[in-house]
């Protein structure tokens, strides 16, 4: 199935980038791929110092259709060689928000890392929602890992 994805260019980043090229709408850059990149529409270049973090917009607004959601991603090439990452990896975008998409990247390297006009800076995936409903009870279900937490399956593949 294929999701149909109105899309509104928004903020005021130009278009076109200095070179008269488009800033893209989001894409996948392979046939697998589950991630669809999203791109900076910055007017200049940002500069993000080591342990800081910025609000990179990219000037769309999408129209996300009932029972999906979607995730902004790491891409992993930038967190590899960089150090750079999606703040609050992954990030929520509801259904039903119309603003713009904005990544919050943070700079976990140790050199600055500079965002430029048109970069590829995270990936979108759409992912369906689970509706819940929630009933207060006097006591849960036993299973075998009870309320064990943080660390008590241990580290090693024993």
């Amino acid at each position: 199935m294929t999701l149909r994805i109105p899309v509104l260019r928004v903020g005021t980043a130009p278009v076109l980038t200095e070179d008269g090229s488009e800033l893209l709408l989001p894409q996948a850059m392979s046939p697998g791929a589950a991630g669809y990149d999203l791109m900076a529409a910055i007017e200049a270049p940002r500069v993000i110092p080591p342990g800081r973090h910025d609000r990179i917009p990219t000037g769309l607004a999408i129209a996300i259709p009932d029972g999906y959601e979607g995730q902004v991603r790491p891409r992993s090439g930038l967190a590899f060689r960089h150090g750079v990452t999606v703040l609050n990896a992954p990030g929520t975008i509801d259904s039903d928000y119309r603003g713009e998409i904005q990544v919050l990247l943070i700079n976990h390297g140790t050199e600055p890392f500079v965002v430029e006009r048109g970069a590829r800076i995270a990936q979108l995936v759409f992912v369906r929602v689970e509706r819940a409903e929630f009933s207060e009870h006097s006591t849960l279900p036993t299973s075998a890992r009870g309320d064990g937490g943080f660390g008590s399956t241990g580290i090693k593949g024993d």
